[in-house]
Order: structure tokens, then C-alpha cells, then sequence
């Protein structure tokens, strides 16, 4: 399903979006209050936050691969992403009944699992209904409609929180979830690609510069934690619980609005430089984050933070579309999700400790240093 004339948006990539919209009103409902609602609500610590938020992307990493390669092999990607997306829509709103952080952990591992079945097959599909000369553009229109979705589920939870507690905010999230399946059923259709089903070993499918590019990818996401801890950075300063989701909501509004047209210039300048512009902006946002005290500096780096964004998770796609053939997408998106989540386990992880024994500024520190030696091997692919 190609670009038409006009350089229209694909029907089949326009109603991804809006899964992916209505997917991130249920998920940005809960993700800003997560961390509060963990050392807060639960009494956990920073270790416990780390913990959960590593396991949780490890585990969705490794099943990013394995269903890039089997959605590959069957010839079939809609069935993987509706089941990826049930699973989550299920598990991610019972985080309200919970009473201990074990209990979140295994909520998340299940969120994450179905987004692990979902991510590498959908990201395939929109991949083959697009032309390669507007793939950018493809992608940017989908993380600028899970921005917009991200966007709208912090502003949701703020006005809840007026009427509700916590757990019941959390519990309404199952709302717009069931919304993202029903699209996914009726609205998204298959495209299989041109593949033989017996085609899945991975040994010299891909060059040696795409394996150069996961591990330039792979470098840069260990400095790239999760980001809840903004969020606790932001309390910890003295910010107001009730305003942590709008916080959460400038950064995905920055994110929505400026994704499609980053998408649109990779796909005329190059994609190496849009990316590279991304993590500068990652550095200096971390280092700021670091020995930010007063509320305009946080608006302001919240903010600056979405351009990071904008510039890099649409673009970095596109980059590993092009690098993959057609019957081979599957598994290029598989291992590129793979190296980023086993990456964001570890950054996770050690930021909590690093922020439990050291304070909150030496992890945002390191997570700035880490960009800038990025930025350096990725210019030299």
C-alpha cells in the first residue's frame, strides 16, 4: 500500500497511528504517576523503580526479535500486533489494585511483553505500505500520532486526579486501550511483503554497516534511562505531584509536533544528521536535568527534551528500513528493538543505583557523556 499521488499518508499507516494514539491515551495515563505512585504510594525506592523498569524492557526486547523474525517467516504481522496489544491493554490498567511493587513488576512484564509481541510486526507493516523515498515521513506520522496520544493521557490524568485517586485513574485507563484494538481489528489490513515463509536465518542477510549502526544505537541507549526518572527528578526539586503530568504532556506535545516534519527532512538530507542533531539535544537536556533546581528550568528542559525525540525515534526506523529488504524487515526491526532494550535494561538499572548511592545528578551526568561519545562513533559510520 505505497504513497499515492500527492505524497498522501498510506490508509494502513494512518490507522496504525491512531492505534497507536489511542494505545498511548491508556499507557500516559499511567506512566507520568508511575513513579510516584511506586515510592509514594508503595514505599518503594529508586532500586525497586530501576528494577521494574529494566525487567520490563528487557523482557520486551527479547520478544521484539523473535517476533520480527516469526512475523517474517508467516508472512503476517496483524496478528502478532493485535495480541501484543491486547495483552497490554489488559495487564497495564490492574497496576490500580496493587499493594506491593512486585506486583507492578509483574503487571509491566506483562505490558511490555505485549508490546514486545507487537512492536517489531507493526513497525514491519508500516514499513511495506510506504514508498523507501518517504519512509521518514511514514514513521514520523506514527510517533507523532503516539506523541499526540502521550500528550493527551497526561492532561486526562490531571483532570482525573481533581475527581479520583491513583488506583482508580489508573483503572480508566482500560478505556481508550480497548478503543486502540478495535481500530487495529477493523481498520489496519495485512501486507505480507514478498518472502519465502522458510527465509528466518539472519547469518548474511544484513551488512556489516547495519550491524555497525545497532551497535552505535545500542552504545547510546545506555546512557538513555527511563523516564520516570525526570519525573522523580522533577518532584524531588519541589514540584507539585498534580503538575508532574504536565510536565509529561509539554514533553509529548514538543514530540507530536515536530516528528513528522524531522521524518520529512531525513528523507531529503540524510538520516545520519537528524539523529546526530537528536542526541545533541539528549546531552545537553541530561545535563541540565542534573542541576536543574527551579520550575522554569524544568518547563523549559521538558520542553527541549521532545525535540530529542522528535529527531530520532521516527528517523532511526526509517535508518534500519533502509537498510533492510523487503521480506527481511521483520527481522531488521526485531534486532534493532532487541539491542535498544537490552541497552535500556542496563541504563535503567544502573541509573537507580547510581541515583540511590550517588544522588540524582552523577547518573544524568553520565547518561550526557555517554551521547556525546555517541555522536562521535555514529558519525563515523
Amino acid at each position: 500500500m505505497p504513497m499515492s499521488e500527492g505524497s498522501k499518508i498510506p490508509k494502513n499507516v494512518k490507522a496504525l497511528g491512531f492505534v497507536s494514539f489511542f494505545n498511548d491515551v491508556a499507557s500516559e495515563i499511567i506512566n507520568p504517576l508511575l513513579p510516584v505512585f511506586i515510592t509514594s504510594v508503595l514505599k518503594a525506592g529508586t532500586i525497586a523503580l530501576g528494577t521494574i523498569e529494566g525487567i520490563a524492557e528487557a523482557t520486551g526486547s527479547i520478544l521484539k526479535l523473535f517476533s520480527g523474525i516469526i512475523s517474517d517467516k508467516i508472512r503476517k504481522r496483524k496478528p502478532l500486533v493485535i495480541a501484543g496489544y491486547t495483552i497490554a491493554n489488559i495487564s497495564r490498567p490492574l497496576i490500580g489494585i496493587t499493594t506491593h511493587w512486585i506486583q507492578v513488576l509483574t503487571l509491566k512484564f506483562f505490558d511490555r511483553f505485549g508490546k514486545g509481541i507487537r512492536t517489531s510486526p507493526r513497525d514491519a507493516l508500516i514499513s511495506l505500505s510506504a514508498k523507501k523515498e518517504e519512509m521518514g515521513k511514514a514513521f514520523g506520522f506514527q510517533r507523532a500520532m503516539d506523541h499526540l496520544g502521550a500528550l493527551t493521557g497526561p492532561f486526562l490524568a490531571f483532570v482525573l486526579l481533581y475527581f479520583l485517586d491513583l488506583r482508580k485513574v489508573f483503572l480508566l485507563s482500560i478505556i481508550p486501550g480497548i478503543i486502540a484494538i478495535l481500530i487495529l481489528i477493523y481498520f489496519v489490513k495485512e501486507v505480507k511483503g514478498e518472502q519465502k515463509k522458510k527465509e528466518v536465518s539472519l547469518k548474511g542477510k544484513f551488512s556489516k554497516k547495519f550491524y555497525y549502526i545497532i551497535f552505535v544505537f545500542f552504545f547510546f541507549n545506555l546512557g538513555n534511562s527511563s523516564d520516570g526518572f525526570l519525573i522523580l527528578k522533577a518532584k524531588e526539586e519541589g514540584i507539585r505531584i498534580f503538575m508532574l503530568p504536565l510536565f509529561w504532556s509539554m514533553l509529548h506535545l514538543v514530540k507530536s509536533v515536530f516528528s513528522v516534519p524531522a521524518g520529512i527532512i531525513s528523507d531529503k538530507i540524510g538520516r545520519k544528521g537528524v539523529i546526530i542533531a537528536g542526541w545533541l539535544v539528549y546531552s545537553l537536556t541530561y545535563l541540565g536535568f542534573a542541576f536543574a533546581k527551579s520550575f522554569p528550568l524544568f518547563v523549559f528542559l521538558f520542553f527541549f527534551y521532545g525535540l530529542y525525540f522528535a529527531l530520532t525515534e521516527g528517523v532511526e526506523r526509517a535508518m534500519i528500513s533502509d537498510y533492510a529488504e523487503e521480506k527481511y524487515k521483520g527481522s531488521a526491526f526485531g534486532i534493532y528493538h532487541f539491542a535498544q532494550g537490552i541497552s535500556l535494561f542496563c541504563a535503567s538499572f544502573i541509573f537507580g543505583i547510581l541515583w540511590n548511592y550517588f544522588g540524582s545528578s552523577l547518573p544524568f551526568i553520565t547518561g550526557g557523556i555517554i551521547s556525546f561519545i555517541s555522536i562521535v562513533l555514529l558519525f563515523l559510520a
